[in-house]
C-alpha cells in the first residue's frame, strides 16, 4: 500500500510538471518555455549569417 502511494505521488508530480510546461508554452510572452532568462529569445540570425558570409569570403581568397 505504501509503495502504491509513493508511485501515485510521483505520477501526480510528473503530470503537474508536464501540464505546467504545456501551459507555459502557450502563455509564454518571450517565446522561451524554459523561463530561465537565457539567450533563447535573443539570437540574432542576421548577424550570424553576416559572420558566416565574411568567413566564406575570406576562405575563398
Amino acid at each position: 500500500m505504501v509503495q502504491e502511494l509513493i508511485i501515485l505521488l510521483v505520477f501526480i508530480a510528473a503530470a503537474f510538471y508536464m501540464g505546467r510546461l504545456v501551459y507555459r508554452s502557450f502563455v509564454a510572452k518571450s517565446g522561451c518555455v524554459k523561463g530561465c532568462g537565457s539567450a533563447c529569445s535573443s539570437i540574432d540570425f542576421k548577424k550570424i549569417q553576416q559572420d558566416l558570409d565574411k568567413k566564406a569570403a575570406s576562405a575563398k581568397h
